[in-house]
């Protein structure tokens, strides 16, 4: 009888961190900023199919990237749940901190199957409270379904690190929301700006949603290609 062949736990666990962040590498980012009245979404997009950025319920949103097939999974089944959890006790009961940790265990269950694929994602859930002085909370969800929580704002996708350094020196928290979203703009334009074969970052490469406190019960809008320009154009 031939002796079955053994990988270590450990060597199994670092061969799917590498695989994941492979794929990783090579998808474009979302940032996340805490601006004066929400929480303002950005994200290289220039496909007008597919959203990294979503609505989940009445104050929580979900930025993505990675895989697009398994985290629009993702998108769809934390809409699913926190209509099902609102509707059959409070819709209070719905928090972010409640879908992260959802999140939490789907992923780390299929990370810790041995013969399973990980997930080629990550994940920021976003969450604003009715008055803007009370705070905001950003979730950041690794592919093995560890977390935690960001201030101020945070960055997902194959080039965070770079990104996360320029916001460091130019973010503010009192920015008025012409201000963040040209922040945004102008840090995507400087990471490009180092690449090999780079692109320009326009109204129509770039996909924009806010939670916005001052709304009413739902705080999420979606910015369309007209309303980026004429904000950037304002900011300017």
């Amino acid at each position: 009888m031939s002796t079955p062949y053994y990988v270590s736990p450990e060597q199994i666990w670092e061969d799917k961190r590498d695989f994941v962040r492979r794929g990783i590498e090579q998808a474009k980012e979302v940032v996340v900023l805490g601006y004066k009245n929400g929480l303002l979404m950005v994200a290289e997009n220039p496909r007008r199919t597919t959203y990294k950025i979503s609505e989940i319920y009445d104050k929580i949103a979900l930025a993505s990237t990675g895989r697009i097939a398994e985290y629009e999974a993702l998108r769809v089944a934390g809409i699913s749940e926190a209509e099902i959890k609102g509707y059959t006790y409070f819709r209070e009961d719905v928090t972010g901190k409640w879908l992260t940790n959802l999140y939490s265990q789907y992923m780390g269950s299929i990370s810790q199957t041995w013969d399973a694929k990980p997930l080629e994602i990550e994940l920021l859930v976003c969450e604003i409270d009715a008055e803007p002085t009370a705070g905001n909370q950003i979730y950041y969800i690794d592919f093995d379904g560890t977390y935690r929580e960001e201030e101020n704002f945070a960055v997902i996708g194959g080039r965070a690190e770079a990104i996360v350094e320029i916001l460091q020196e130019d973010y503010s928290s009192d920015l008025e929301f012409a201000a963040a979203l040209q922040l945004a703009s102008q840090t995507f334009e400087k990471v490009e700006s180092e690449e090999s074969e780079p692109y320009q970052i326009t109204p129509q490469t770039i996909e924009v949603a806010c939670l916005d406190a001052t709304a009413g019960r739902r705080k999420f809008r979606r910015l369309s290609i007209e309303e980026i320009t004429e904000t950037l154009n304002h900011a300017s």
